[in-house]
């Protein structure tokens, strides 16, 4: 069987300050205080769409600088702005929260997201002149009111959504008992619907594919679409294909707290290279509960609120053409069961334990990419840097084995590391964020394999204690293998049919063949 490959990658954020106020769980927790500080303050710590636009690490996430010139600016990052800096990237966009809110229109199909008629007409003209998006696409915003019909849903319950301090719109309740079907869950869940097919949107344009050859969606974001009979049922995954045209697809959702992704992608391979797949794309929106998460942290230290956008991406896993990198699926690494959660142990099994099946060592990896979230925005919450730590394990892993010297351990860090550059939506840091940099670089020759690693909380939900880590080798491609053709042996077998007929009439034997 042929291998997988990764054909391509899309990245998007989308900048969603107002958003940020009434769906992040840390707003709404604090805006139960009456007297909270931090509600007080924390809108004069809100980011413009400019600045938000300029900062450096979300020019990288979108693939306007690369992780190497993101490393050589000073920090804080947030006061050094790249002048110049684009909305568009080579792998996406950071879309501003008015094009948004159109966007989470179109998508939604039970009338629930509501636009003010002027607002509405306006974003419908920001989106015909969007390169992703055409008429068919705008004329599904039909749902308006005027302003006084939107307060009344508000008044019901209906989740807000305001641009420049203007009510525009709001998200309303599908449900009248059902909290699984609320106006929070439902805005939550349309967010991350519309913020995957944005970044669905721009893989067609990366890769150059249409929508319709795509054969599958696996959707690996950490929200969770249903009912109250059955609060996780999905389907995220048929609900971003359906808008974004992928009219020959199904899919289905896959669920690991931040290692989703990587599951994800491994069980995309899995399919492609067994045949069951041609092209499956791997997709997930953004997490609005965690926007503003570490707010308190940066406000209280005068930093803006850097947590001001959903995340997005999608990569599409293909059968081997051989040109594109390959996921290597005879060294998948697993953090199992009885591993434990001591740090040593879960980079053993999803580092270590792999490379040695292949018979390679840690500086055969030309880049580690665990949890790339921001520094900027963890260090202020007392995280540290977080993919640094897992340098440190990485590098001290290898001393221990003999592979590097304890005085070799900084520069291999800095060699085989990636800077953290990520928004902290959970499952969007990990891993996932350098595949179409690594991709670049391996089809360019300056880069042979890098190692995808996704680790997830899975205590979060309180059915266990238990971690989780899983973690890929994606590797250049050996090529297209040449066909051996069998030899042409119909003249000789046709020469040995005619000896043997004559031997046989030379012994006069009946029914010899003539």
């Amino acid at each position: 069987m042929s291998n997988a490959v990764i054909s391509g990658a899309s990245y998007v954020l989308v900048h969603v300050p107002n958003l940020t106020m009434v769906a992040g769980t840390t707003q709404l927790l604090e805006r139960e205080n009456p007297g909270s500080e931090y509600i007080k303050r924390v809108r004069d710590h809100l980011r413009t769409y400019e600045e938000a636009v300029a900062y450096p690490p979300n020019q990288t996430y979108i693939g306007n600088i690369s992780p190497e010139e993101l490393r050589n600016i000073k920090r804080p990052w947030y006061q050094n702005p790249l002048k110049d800096s684009s909305r568009f990237g080579r792998y996406g966009e950071i879309m501003p929260e008015d094009e948004f809110y159109g966007l989470m229109a179109l998508s939604d199909v039970f009338g629930l997201v509501i636009l003010e008629r002027e607002f509405a007409e306006g974003v419908k003209q920001k989106l015909l002149s969007h390169p992703l998006f055409s008429a068919d696409d705008v004329n599904r915003i039909k749902n308006v009111a005027d302003e006084d019909t939107i307060k009344k849903h508000i008044e019901e319950g209906a989740v807000e959504l305001k641009c420049d301090g203007k009510l525009v719109g709001c998200v309303r309740k599908a449900h009248d008992r059902d909290e699984a079907l609320s106006a929070h869950v439902m805005a939550e869940n349309l967010a991350t619907k519309a913020s995957a097919v944005l970044a669905l949107r721009h893989l067609f344009k990366v890769t150059g594919i249409s929508p319709g050859e795509v054969d599958y969606i696996i959707e690996c974001s950490e929200e969770a679409c249903g009912d109250m009979n059955q609060r996780g049922g999905g389907n995220f995954a048929k609900a971003i294909g359906e808008i974004a045209g992928c009219g020959n697809a199904t899919g289905a959702d896959m669920r690991g707290f931040c290692a989703g992704p990587t599951h994800a992608l491994i069980s995309a391979a899995a399919l492609v290279k067994a045949g069951v797949y041609n092209k499956v794309a791997v997709v997930a929106g953004g997490a609005a509960a965690k926007l503003g998460m570490n707010g308190r942290d940066h406000v209280a230290k005068g930093m803006p609120l850097l947590e001001d956008v959903l995340g997005g991406f999608a990569v599409l896993v293909s059968s081997d053409d051989g040109v594109n990198p390959v996921i290597r699926l005879d060294s998948v690494g697993k953090h199992p069961i009885a591993a434990g959660a001591a740090p040593q142990a879960v980079m053993q099994s999803i580092v270590y334990d792999p490379l040695d099946r292949l018979n390679l060592k840690a500086s055969d990896v030309d880049k580690y990419a665990p949890e790339l979230q921001n520094p900027e925005i963890t260090e202020p919450a007392g995280a540290g840097d977080v993919p640094k730590a897992n340098y440190k394990m990485i590098a001290a892993i290898a001393v221990k084995r003999g592979e590097l010297k304890k005085e070799e351990m900084e520069s291999f860090i800095e060699k085989h590391g990636v800077v953290g550059f990520a928004p902290t939506q959970g499952h969007i840091p990990s891993g996932v964020p350098v595949i179409g940099y690594v991709r670049e670089r391996i089809l360019a020759g300056s880069m042979t394999r890098a190692m995808i690693i996704g680790k997830g909380s899975l205590f979060l939900g309180r059915m266990t204690n238990l971690f989780d880590g899983i973690s890929f080798i994606m590797e250049k491609n050996p090529g297209a293998k040449k066909e051996e053709k069998m030899p042409d042996i119909s003249s000789y077998l046709a020469e040995a049919f005619r000896e043997f007929a004559e031997y046989l009439k030379t012994r006069g034997e009946a029914g010899a063949p003539r």
